[in-house]
């Protein structure tokens, strides 16, 4: 298969990033956010989880195959070179508390590439690539104030009864399927509980907001690329009554198959159409559409388990800032993210009394 690079993908220049002056300021009132969340979850269970996508539903051991023959433009990092890496990913829902399977909220992928070479960015752990993604194209929130604003009612509601959340989550639901019936999908309506209840082996995932791709800037994505999975994409699945619904389905897909997925980059070729600060704004894919440069894939295995929970849930973080210096995290969505992300890990190392740790290539087979 020939894979081919869009036309005149834009090269990254330092102007295409600009900060706002209260960004400081902003990503404290942010952190104090989740402080909120954690703090109430931590003293509601006695375990401390994160301020968001606290619950797993699917830990994986699996392998990153660089595609050969991959076009200048994207043989960029640790894309610039065939090779395999040992991955894991974490498969998760979107809240920071543990909620049960009904309170459908958006998905997602946190992926850790074990063992890359490369000027690490300032304060990274370990010698690993993190790419942490969501089942939508662009993330809620347009600006750092603007996720701020969103924040706020959600750390207030964390301790509402899970009673309230089913409910609210099921009227959600009813409305976003109405709103599909017309053609359309309200990111709002799916972040507030109404994400359709299907399979979440389906899902796409994406980075929704941007990194340096080398000498470029790109989003990147994870998509099903094995028949058994592709299958399960818009699969409906029955959660009512199983708290654990999307879980048991990840482990009984495992525990007799493989899946392959490709990791997919989507190059900007115009800042026009697709802004570096604004990250609510989808980039146009008949402009730039995904590329394949890798192929991830995933044995047959125990897909979530206590021993895989306690190493990868309790004692492991991803970031986007966990990783080399030529995938650098871009806009300010992914600048406030860095101290939000460091600030969660840290809360909840000492809350469980545990220490955080990056699993080493050696280690990548029984991470």
């Amino acid at each position: 298969m020939t894979i081919a690079a869009p036309p005149f993908p834009i090269r990254y220049r330092p102007d295409l990033e600009q900060p706002e002056p209260d960004e400081a300021q902003v990503t404290r009132d942010i952190i104090a956010q989740f402080d909120t969340i954690e703090g109430t979850v931590f003293k509601d269970s006695g375990h401390a989880e994160r301020g968001v996508h606290a619950k797993s539903h699917g830990l994986l051991r699996a392998e990153m195959r660089v595609l050969g023959g991959l076009p200048a433009a994207l043989a960029q990092g640790i894309f610039a070179e065939p090779g395999t890496y040992p991955v894991i990913m974490r498969l998760s829902t979107n809240p920071g508390d543990v909620l049960d399977d009904s309170v459908s909220t958006p998905r997602g992928l946190a992926v850790k590439v074990i063992g890359v070479e490369g000027e690490r960015l300032p304060d990274a752990p370990g010698g690993n690539q993190d790419f942490v993604m969501a089942n939508a194209p662009a993330f809620s929130a347009g600006t750092p104030k603007q996720f701020l604003k969103s924040l706020k009612p959600l750390a207030a509601s964390t301790d509402a009864p899970q009673v309230l959340k089913k409910a609210f989550s099921a009227a959600m639901r009813g409305a976003e399927s109405i709103v599909e019936a017309f053609g359309g999908k309200s990111g709002t309506l799916l972040a507030l509980g109404g994400q359709p209840e299907t399979h979440i082996l389906g899902e796409t995932f994406y980075s929704q907001v941007p990194i340096l791709y080398g000498e470029h800037v790109a989003k990147v994505a994870v998509r099903p690329a094995s028949p058994d999975i592709k299958r399960l994409t818009d699969a409906p699945l029955d959660v009512d009554g199983k708290p654990d619904g999307l879980r048991d389905a990840v482990s009984a897909f495992f525990a007799v198959n493989s899946a392959e997925w490709e990791l997919c980059v989507q190059l900007n070729t115009s800042t026009d159409t697709m802004p570096i600060e604004d990250a609510s704004v989808p980039w146009p894919e008949d402009e730039s559409p995904y590329v394949p440069v890798a192929r991830i894939t995933a044995a047959p295995q125990d897909a979530w388990d206590d021993a895989k929970h306690a190493r990868i849930d309790d004692r492991m973080s991803f970031s986007p800032w966990h990783g080399i210096a030529a995938h650098r995290p871009l806009g300010a969505i992914m600048r406030v993210r860095k101290a939000i992300y460091a600030a969660s890990s840290d809360f909840r190392a000492k809350a469980n009394g545990v220490t955080l740790e990056e699993p080493r290539r050696d280690e990548g087979e029984a991470a």
